[in-house]
């Protein structure tokens, strides 16, 4: 039956009394190798200005500090973080922690009505915002009651416009922070109390519903760091030092948003526990400008979603580069085809590339690529890492085969508590310390996971399972391609048929715009395309419509559910017989 322990090795102390602050900047851990000496922990992108740990520590004081003497924000109030990436972004995370406080980190590109959402649901006691984001900021804030003087700005080069002008700016709480005497106590958690309190209350993606805020507790992120640290054998004699996948003084790119469990956890923490600095992409994402940070920084590690992995596969611009420093790269958010990978591998010659799967609900890495494979292809998430244990379950509860299909179920030290708030939600996904991830999957029997799709997403065509992840692995092998969302719509024969929302290459796109006959050319020839490859009921019965873009969270997730209320809304009811 497929249940099964991770294989890849024992679990190391995990210490429990420690907030996620104190154990990043504070503490030496047996697994954390030694940072060289000189080696900044941030550097940010365009600027090159660079951070080391005494810069940090003084700016988190100094923010913790200013945020108590001005806003008396302390234990258990909610500072919410509504910016891109910033270098003070996770300054403020620790100065949060120091004071015993709460981060929320919102995505800078929701609308008022979705700020105003998070807002509520967290009771957030100050909101920190880019000047970018400031009007969007103070009316989700007068929406909320939320006093004008409660929105603080991270400090930008960029002239400051009239309506900010007056706003109180990090830099200037950090500057208070540091000229004035303390004005808090640290406190030092109880044995276990990592365990209980709060550091974060993420929201979960929102692919097939309203966002949850996923409360986590300090430990988990810690675990977390510990779990991918033990899994990638961290201050381990275990070959030769050419061929270790991580080494201190090895760079990372941080492209991930860090309001994301993705790029706040794997991306960054565990970079810093390894002794690598990150290169922090602070200003909107552009992937030119994304090939020449690689380039200009001569990164050795990439953490990206699939989004990226399209463009770095399909974009011309990408054969100019010269990636043979890239030693590491993998892929979170959501599965990719072996066709992607392999071109991976020609793109970056000498990396080991593989995939890695995780949830908010687990603090984020739940399997990644073993050492053993330098370059796994077959489609995996990876194999469970260290301290993980897994179920593969049927529909009517009982345990699934080895290598058969049913819901992930694993049980992990960085487990979340609970859906803050909502306790209906949180009975069905935490079950008796399980997580159930409302991911379709198979398991091998050496712990190495096969993501199939959403469990909700999956498509039911005349009792047949569809994956959408399937399918648009088979459309992106496509060359008129680029992107694409499958989505169901409902039929009155088959229950549902896959229908394919498509983004064409510039070169088809003005092909198709020149006439509708050479519009239908291309969709038939789509439409073929997955008929040569797919068994008949994965045929796109539901059809090919064109799209300008795939709408994505930023971490790399299609909102399918946003294509999927655009295809039922365009579409009456379909009739089609395969």
């Amino acid at each position: 039956m497929a249940e099964l322990a991770s294989p890849a090795g024992p679990l190391p102390h995990i210490p429990d009394d420690l907030t996620l602050a104190q154990f990043t900047l504070d503490t030496q851990h047996p697994s954390r190798p030694i940072r060289k000496e000189g080696i900044p922990w941030i550097i940010e992108d365009h600027s090159g200005k660079k951070l080391g740990l005494e810069e940090l520590r003084a700016r988190t004081f100094g923010l913790a500090n200013g945020l108590s003497l001005r806003y008396n924000i302390k234990e258990g109030d909610v500072v919410l973080i509504y910016s891109p990436n910033h270098l003070d972004y996770l300054v403020t995370v620790w100065a949060a922690h120091r004071l015993g406080a709460i981060i929320s980190g919102a995505n800078p590109l929701y609308t008022t009505d979705e700020l105003v959402y998070q807002i509520n649901a967290t009771t957030a006691a100050v909101l920190i915002t880019h000047p970018e984001s400031f009007e969007v900021a103070l009316s989700a804030a007068t929406l909320t009651n939320m006093p004008a003087n409660r929105v603080i700005l991270f400090d930008t080069d960029a002239p400051t416009k009239t309506a900010v002008a007056n706003q109180c700016t990090v830099q200037s709480l950090i500057t208070i922070g540091l000229a004035q005497q303390p004005n808090f106590v640290e406190r030092r958690l109880n044995p276990g109390e990592g365990k209980t309190k709060v550091a974060f209350l993420n929201f979960s993606s929102g692919t097939t519903g309203k966002p949850k805020a996923v409360a986590i507790p300090h430990y988990a992120p810690i675990a977390n760091t510990i779990q991918l640290a033990a899994h990638h054998k961290m201050n381990e004699d275990y070959c030769d030092w050419e061929e270790r996948r991580i080494r201190p003084g090895d760079v990372c790119s941080a492209v991930l948003p860090l309001y994301h469990i993705y790029g706040l956890v794997f991306n960054t923490h565990f970079s810093f526990f390894c002794g690598m600095p990150v290169v922090l992409l602070t200003k909107k994402f552009n992937f030119l400008e994304f090939l020449n940070s690689i380039s200009r920084h001569r990164i050795t590690h990439l953490m990206v979603v699939p989004p990226q992995v399209v463009l770095l596969c399909k974009h011309p611009v990408v054969k100019e580069y010269d990636f043979s420093h890239v030693r590491y790269l993998t892929i979170g958010a959501a599965p990719l085809s072996r066709e992607l990978m392999e071109r991976l591998v020609e793109i970056f010659p000498n990396a080991h590339i593989g995939q890695s799967y995780g949830t908010t609900e687990s603090c984020t890495v739940i399997t990644t690529f073993p050492l053993s494979k330098k370059r796994d292809l077959s489609g995996s998430g990876g194999q469970l890492i260290p301290g993980v244990v897994a179920r593969v379950v049927r529909p009517d509860g009982s345990l699934a085969d080895f290598d058969e299909p049913g819901e992930l179920v694993a049980k992990m030290p960085s487990l979340a508590l609970r859906y803050e708030g909502n306790p209906e939600a949180t009975a069905e996904t935490f079950v008796d310390g399980w997580l159930r991830t409302g991911d379709e999957v198979k398991m091998n029997r050496d712990g190495e996971i096969f993501v199939l799709d959403r469990i909700k997403e999956m498509l039911k065509v005349r009792g047949y399972q569809v994956a959408p992840a399937e399918l648009e692995g088979c459309l992106l092998d496509h060359p008129d391609v680029a992107d694409t969302c499958v989505v169901s719509i409902q039929d009155d024969y088959s229950g549902e048929l896959p229908l394919a929302f498509v983004v064409l290459h510039p070169e088809a796109a003005k092909r198709a715009a020149s006439d509708s006959q050479s519009a239908e050319q291309i969709k038939q020839s789509i439409m073929k395309h997955v008929a040569d490859n797919k068994v008949s009921y994965k045929k796109l019965a539901g059809g090919v419509e064109f799209i300008e873009s795939i709408p994505k969270n930023p971490s790399g997730k299609l909102l399918r559910r946003v294509l999927r209320d655009k295809a039922r809304a365009m579409k009456p009811k379909s009739k089609a017989k395969l």
